[in-house]
């Protein structure tokens, strides 16, 4: 590939550096030195396709008459081409070829510089290798909150021409009106551009891209979309993450609908993702629906979460598209109640009063709870019924425990009558 440098001035032309630096190229030839022999390089400037020949010459005159080409050399970015690649025309031309050329290492050009004998220069000029641009495509556009609309693509199968290309991104209303053109890019990476004002809703608009460089020029496919289609929104604001009394495998999660959009009409759906504190691991729920509360189920006691909430706003004034999620919000840390229960392993601790032990009953409110943590994230009925359950639990428990005789550990020495 071929690499770039500026042309030096005549002083520094005779120190040629074994790693030249990839600056710009300057079009046109550069100044020799006052009372020293002119030069011309042709062709000036020329721009190739990847694989082809150049043919160049450097035609020296000057004064004093009889200026000749003996002892002249070529540099391309400054480093000093193989004298088998130039040959003498004539005693005031010296020719040159090179074969089966690279992409340009620098799109503003490589540096073809002829020099004398004593290193200064003589003349210069900038050289293009490359290819002609490819059709743009996967041109995606998204609004936030209806007020604007940011749209980005993919230059090409290929991409990299090895040539400055300019990217133009062109929209219209599809029935009428003229074409416009996007002025504010790169707004969200190096294909995209921002359209900030001046739109039309409830009528589609015909969006492009025009890609231009010196070799050619490529048009992508027309993007036909409707503003209310493809509308985002800010993430959910305010969201709090808290306990659920001592359960200590739950959080409760709530949070606000989009603020923008509330003179709007439309629907919105929720996912809620969420990580132990030392893993980078997340963990979706889908299933939160138009709801702005949920409650985690199935979480490790005495464990640190991050939460996150994004929001997708869809059907606004009857859009049938499926919208377009929000970024998700900043993380939300809470904490689980830390188990009082021992863990494998722990002893032979008898539970505490009103909790199950053991049997048919422990069996079944795991088997509940099983079923609870897989399929009923963010139901509330489940959670209602799961609140029922433990209640019922706990009180049949305890009407278990006062017909076996076992008494709360307070009541113990009471039961027992004074002690001799």
């Amino acid at each position: 590939m071929l690499a770039g440098r500026p042309r030096p001035s005549a002083q520094s032309a005779r120190r040629t550096p074994p790693l030249p630096l990839l600056l710009l190229c300057v079009l046109g030839a550069p100044r020799a030195e006052s009372g020293a022999h002119t030069a011309v390089i042709s062709p000036q400037d020329p721009t190739l396709l990847i694989g082809s020949s150049l043919q160049a010459t450097c035609s020296v005159h000057g004064d004093p008459p009889g200026a000749t080409a003996e002892g002249l050399y070529w540099t391309l970015n400054g480093r000093r081409l193989p004298s088998e690649h130039s040959r003498m025309l004539n005693a005031s031309t010296l020719a040159l070829v090179l074969a089966n050329l690279n992409g340009s290492r620098q799109q503003s050009g490589d540096n073809l510089v002829c020099h004398a004998r004593d290193g200064s220069i003589l003349a210069g000029s900038c050289l293009y290798v490359g290819l002609p641009p490819e059709k743009p495509f996967n041109i995606s556009c998204w609004s936030k909150n209806m007020k604007d609309l940011t749209c980005r693509w993919t230059p090409g199968a290929h991409g990299e021409t090895f040539l400055h290309t300019n990217y133009s991104l062109k929209y219209k209303l599809r029935w009428y009106g003229q074409d416009n053109t996007c002025e504010e890019y790169h707004t969200v990476g190096p294909h995209s551009c921002h359209i900030p004002k001046d739109l039309a809703l409830f009528t589609p608009y015909e969006i492009w891209v025009e890609a231009t460089n010196r070799l050619g020029s490529a048009r992508s496919d027309v993007l036909t979309l409707d503003i209310l289609d493809v509308v985002t929104t800010d993430p959910p604001p305010d969201v709090h993450v808290s306990r659920v009394g001592g359960l200590e495998d739950q959080l409760s999660v709530r949070w606000v609908s989009p603020p923008a959009l509330k003179d709007f009409l439309f629907q919105a759906k929720y996912q809620i993702r969420y990580r132990v504190e030392d893993s980078v691991d997340w963990k979706v729920v889908d299933d939160v629906s138009n709801q702005t509360s949920c409650r985690l189920a199935g979480l490790k006691p005495g464990t640190v979460y991050f939460v996150q909430v994004r929001c997708n706003p869809f059907g606004i004034y009857g859009s049938k598209k499926a919208g377009i999620w929000s970024e998700w919000s900043h993380p939300t840390a809470a904490s689980t109640p830390r188990s009082e229960r021992p863990g494998p392993g722990g002893g032979a601790c008898e539970p505490r009063g009103g909790e199950p032990s053991s049997g048919p009953v422990r069996r079944e409110l795991k088997q509940f709870l099983g079923w609870l943590k897989k399929h009923a994230y963010c139901s509330n009925l489940s959670f209602r019924l799961y609140d029922q359950w433990r209640a019922w639990m706990q009180k049949s428990h305890k009407t278990r425990n006062q017909d076996e005789g076992i008494l709360p550990s307070g009541r113990r020495g009471a039961a027992r009558g004074p002690a001799r």
